[in-house]
């Protein structure tokens, strides 16, 4: 009898404890998520003291007819893609390189994670400024000294190149967080595992196949995972950036505050939470609870 009420007093106790939090995931996730839900079966003016009009699934029916809806879509997966596997491929190169000793090490991590705590804001207008059509380093450099352009291009002018810029930047702004991950991880290997490779003749690509890759896939997989959500709903850096890459982010708030059609905005976001529900369900039939795929 004792135990079954110490085991109850022990519940209140972590309900208490946690109740402030769960408060806290209610007001700033639950609520608006409902809210915006809601919204997106109306037609919702700016202007929170005007009616709003009940359309139903109109605001959806509109978007899955918009061809603009899917050259985004489209184009938001591509950049996503190229920049998850991008900057995964750099992270673990970088983690494989830097797991082993080396003089000033520490160092050289401090500085590898630079590019990932500084803020957005002042990488952009570092890289508007590297990629200036007529200052900046990058043309001078491509065009004046190795001649590999016959005219400087127009980076920020062109979708293209655009797009090949904010990709770039991606990949080099976020790259230290699968690499902070990998070195965790890496740093738990037995190093005994690769003695007995080295023993058996292993190449280093048979090393890092056979010990190296079923050691880090959990991570591997958590790291493609989280980078695809934050990637997927990328806006702050490709607006900054360029106005010529169109990604989902930038649609959704131009279809909300250029256009002034919340519902439409509230209905894109819907769908782009359904996506990426998706997505985790799959990634998370690819590891068990143990961590293994």
């Amino acid at each position: 009898m004792k135990t079954i009420a110490k085991k109850k007093s022990d519940i209140k106790l972590a309900l208490v404890l946690l109740l402030p939090a769960i408060l806290l995931v209610l007001l700033l996730v639950a609520y608006p998520m409902l809210s915006n839900i809601k919204i997106s079966f109306f037609d919702q003016p700016i202007n929170p003291r005007l009616p709003a009009d009940f359309v139903g699934f109109k605001n959806y029916s509109d978007i899955m007819k918009d061809a603009a809806f899917y050259k985004s879509l489209g184009l938001t997966i591509l950049y996503t893609v190229l920049t998850v596997i991008g900057s995964t491929a750099v992270g673990l190169a970088i983690a494989l390189f830097f797991n082993r000793p080396f003089k000033f090490r520490k160092t050289a991590r401090s500085l590898i994670i630079l590019s990932y705590v500084t803020p957005s804001i002042s990488l952009v207008f570092a890289w508007k400024y590297m990629f200036n059509n007529s200052y900046g380093i990058v043309n001078y450099l491509g065009t004046d000294v190795f001649h590999i352009f016959k005219n400087a291009p127009l980076w920020f002018d062109n979708p293209v190149s655009s797009f090949l810029v904010v990709v770039i930047f991606a990949i080099w702004k976020y790259f230290p967080y699968a690499f902070i991950s990998f070195l965790a991880i890496l740093q738990t290997i037995d190093k005994s595992l690769f003695e007995a490779a080295d023993i058996d003749g292993a190449t280093l690509w048979q090393k890092f196949k056979v010990v190296t890759l079923p050691a880090i896939m959990p991570v591997l997989l958590t790291v493609v995972t989280l980078r695809f959500i934050w990637m997927f709903y990328m806006f702050t850096d490709v607006y900054l950036l360029t106005n010529k890459v169109n990604i989902l982010g930038i649609y959704l708030y131009e279809t909300a505050f250029a256009f002034n059609d919340l519902g439409k905005a509230s209905s894109i976001s819907v769908i782009l939470f359904i996506i990426l529900f998706i997505v985790i369900i799959v990634a998370r039939k690819r590891v068990n609870l143990n961590g293994s795929n």
